[in-house]
């Protein structure tokens, strides 16, 4: 059966726990999100830049992929309660990924994208009852949604997941980038945490609406970054 199951209430909370770990071996740790291009540029040289480079990410590609995880995890609920998943959840899925491609046009974000979508998805065959019919290497915000939905998680809690990825796997690339202290860091993180929730409040509510009105935020300096970043002869990060 190509279906997804639900687990109980408490087993999905520490579910979304699960998957917001940075410590998940979904790849992460190697893509910075810009923060590596953004620091060779000199956009962020401190926790001051930091912070105000996060908040922007947030609002735009964080309230992007928070949509679309939100979406996902909602259309791949509904159609598990179908009689036949299996022949309409490839199609969903295709769809949101050429939304997604619609909204990336820096091809070396697609890929990064895709790179730790595919990553994501080698984890959740392992650790979540993901449908066979799943695709290998969606965007990263499409495979988010798919496996918060394996997970018995709410839209609104790939929503969270998503928004949160956005920023904290960039914190953690500044302190390795620039040497800061993790503790101010994680202070930094704290103080846009309300940021996040709201983010993925919003994301939550937009995600209700059809896949071509979803958010479609851009940050056109970080395009342009990141594919100097991909050409770069020395990097400490793949993105």
């Amino acid at each position: 059966m190509d279906a997804v199951q639900k687990p109980g209430h408490v087993e999905a909370r520490a579910a979304l726990l699960l998957l917001a770990d940075g410590r998940l071996p979904a790849g992460g740790h190697a893509h910075s999100g810009g923060v590596e291009a953004a620091v060779v540029s000199g956009a962020i040289t401190g926790l001051d830049s930091l912070a105000e480079f996060l908040r922007g990410r947030l609002a735009t590609a964080g309230l992007l992929a928070a949509a679309f995880a939100s979406a996902v995890c909602r259309a791949v609920r509904s159609t598990a309660a179908d009689a036949d998943p299996a022949t309409g959840l490839p199609d969903v899925l295709a769809m949101f990924d050429e939304e997604v491609d619609a909204r990336t046009p820096s091809p070396a974000q697609r890929d990064a994208s895709r790179a730790q979508g595919r990553a994501l998805m080698r984890v959740a065959r392992v650790a979540w009852p993901v449908p066979p019919s799943a695709p290998a290497a969606p965007h990263h915000c499409v495979a988010l949604g798919l496996v918060a939905a394996a997970a018995g998680l709410e839209p609104r809690d790939g929503a969270l997941a998503a928004a949160h990825a956005s920023v904290n796997g960039p914190a953690a690339a500044a302190v390795r980038l620039l040497g800061l202290d993790p503790l101010a860091v994680t202070g930094v993180l704290a103080e846009i945490a309300a940021a996040v929730d709201r983010t993925a409040a919003m994301a939550d509510a937009a995600a209700l609406g059809p896949a071509a009105d979803l958010p479609a935020g851009s940050a056109p300096h970080l395009d342009l970054l990141s594919e100097r970043h991909r050409t770069a002869q020395v990097r400490m990060f793949t993105s």
